[in-house]
């Protein structure tokens, strides 16, 4: 089932955002959590964005559930169909990027999951369709700093114009 994604950036500039990478963690006994096994099977996997909206619902899908068991029906979330790969998004997320895998890297104990993002799903609400931009004043997504509890709010954001 999809998982709101932990660890995650965008990592290409031309296209713009069309790397994706992130690193999914283990279970506490080493095992691999279900998204990589997922990824492993079908090399492809939705990263949804989570906002303060659905904070507390992301925080439910990150219990060590048995292989299959569906966290999203837990956390009362809800799965679409995706349009481009198999795996499902999150019907709540403010954003959803399907991606098929490019390649996963094992580096020690770590792993990072290199995708190349095939669609992006974004609320309607978030999108000025005459000037083709996003609504960031009204985006409100939210971070992981640091495990296992410390996140981050994006509503304190300002601009800053780089020398040419």
């Amino acid at each position: 089932m999809p998982r709101p994604s932990a660890f995650s950036t965008c990592s290409a500039r031309n296209p713009p955002s069309s790397l994706l990478t992130f690193a999914p963690g283990d279970r506490d006994d080493g095992t691999p959590k279900d998204t990589v096994l997922n990824i492993r099977a079908t090399h492809e996997f939705v990263v949804n964005l989570v906002d303060e909206k659905i904070a507390e619902a992301m925080n439910q899908c990150a219990a060590s559930l048995p292989y299959g068991e569906n966290e999203l029906t837990r956390a009362g979330l809800h799965a679409a169909p995706s349009s481009i790969v198999k795996p499902p998004r999150i019907v709540e997320s403010p954003v959803s990027l399907e991606c098929t895998e490019w390649g996963t890297l094992q580096i020690g104990k770590n792993r990072v999951v290199i995708g190349l993002i095939k669609r992006l799903h974004l609320r309607d609400e978030l999108f000025d369709a005459e000037k083709k931009r996003i609504h960031t004043d009204k985006l409100f997504l939210i971070g992981r700093m640091a495990s296992p509890h410390w996140y981050c709010r994006t509503r304190d954001r300002f601009e800053m114009i780089r020398p040419g």
